[in-house]
């Protein structure tokens, strides 16, 4: 339902080929980025108590999952926008 409305509303939006690899770029720095983060914060002693994960590791895997999908969205949308602007 959301994308239908999205591929209506946005037919006349352009963005262009230097825009459309930054914004890939983006999305790949966040896979890069995020997965490390995460990694480390599973092995700090902070993120477990007596075997169990604690608040700080929620958060942070909170964090990293929205940023992780937000950097696949934006690399998606600078995809379609390097794409779209090769036409």
């Amino acid at each position: 339902m959301l994308w239908a409305w999205a591929q209506h509303d946005t037919e006349g939006v352009r963005i262009s080929r230097g825009m459309g690899l930054f914004l890939l770029a983006f999305g790949v720095w966040s896979w890069v980025l995020w997965p490390t983060f995460f990694k480390n914060i599973l092995a700090s002693e902070d993120s477990w108590s007596g075997g169990s994960p604690t608040p700080f590791l929620w958060v942070h895997l909170v964090i990293a999952t929205v940023s992780l999908v937000l950097g696949t969205i934006i690399g998606v949308l600078g995809w379609r926008g390097y794409r779209a602007a090769r036409d």
